[in-house]
């Protein structure tokens, strides 16, 4: 329900926990027991079982929904963007060296600069290409001025 909402969360560096698989009991109650704040669109999970903790998402379209998150729960911005993976949530590796850069990225993305990243969890593999630059373009768009 939320999934590119848990992206954008996590493109910020927020640790997002997303598990569709889960029962809506059993996210109320890891929600309480790690002490997050339970973001959903499910009126009847908020009205049955009261989460200690929750925001209610009112929107259909995943910035939007980000700017909610940001101004309801009064986010600072993150003074890096890109430090979680994206799919697992792990926390990224520190920049690869150019060894690493040389063996793990694409041969057409070597020469961009900026640090490239792996994930120690999934080892998904991050560099600052395209995608990264429209990605803060959009961001900058929804939330203007909000990011350093």
């Amino acid at each position: 329900m939320l999934a590119r909402l848990a992206r954008w969360l996590r493109v910020l560096g927020w640790d997002t926990r997303l598990d569709p698989e889960l029962a809506d009991p059993e996210i109320v109650r890891l929600a309480a027991a790690e002490d997050r704040i339970l973001l959903t669109r499910d009126r009847g999970l908020l009205r049955e079982l009261q989460p200690p903790r929750a925001l209610e998402i009112v929107h259909d379209a995943p910035l939007a929904q980000l700017t909610q998150v940001v101004r309801d729960l009064q986010l600072a911005a993150p003074s890096e963007l890109f430090t979680r993976c994206t799919v697992c949530n792990t926390v990224l590796s520190p920049p690869l060296d150019a060894q690493d850069r040389t063996r793990l990225l694409p041969p057409d993305v070597l020469d961009l600069p900026g640090p490239a990243r792996q994930c120690p969890g999934c080892g998904r593999v991050y560099w600052p290409g395209s995608h990264a630059r429209r990605m803060r373009a959009a961001l900058d768009r929804t939330l203007p001025g909000w990011l350093r």
